[in-house]
């Protein structure tokens, strides 16, 4: 048995605040620290006791690469709720679009373009 686990991810995004509150609201999350950064950026901690995504920015705008062509590029991040039909209610009422919906053994599944295009796959095993 492995005693390895995720604890964390860091993405690059235009504005760490208003990606790491949106991530809160989402997903009932906590910012569990923020604050200046390597090479003079700024990070926000979000997440839980056990795991968190650290947003990160140097400021500007940035180009997205084409995900799922650029080799070391993030594809998504997947995150699992309870209630799946509430957390899109709360996705759609954010302002973005679920797609790619599945019901698969063992659980169900949608996607949606968070901020700076970045993927977030919810699903639910409830």
């Amino acid at each position: 048995m492995s005693t390895a686990f995720l604890e964390h991810v860091n993405v690059t995004v235009t504005d760490p605040k208003a990606t790491a509150q949106l991530l809160c609201d989402l997903f009932g999350w906590r910012i569990r620290w923020q604050g200046d950064a390597i090479s003079g950026g700024y990070s926000v901690h979000v997440g839980n006791d056990d795991s968190y995504v650290a947003v990160y920015s140097q400021g500007g705008t940035m180009d997205a690469p084409d995900r799922y062509r650029t080799p070391g590029a993030l594809n998504h991040i997947g995150v699992v709720v309870e209630d799946i039909d509430a957390t899109e209610t709360k996705v759609r009422e954010a302002g973005f679009t679920p797609f790619n919906h599945a019901d698969y053994e063992p659980g169900r599944r949608f996607y949606f373009d968070g901020p700076d295009m970045i993927e977030i796959e919810v699903v639910s095993y409830a």
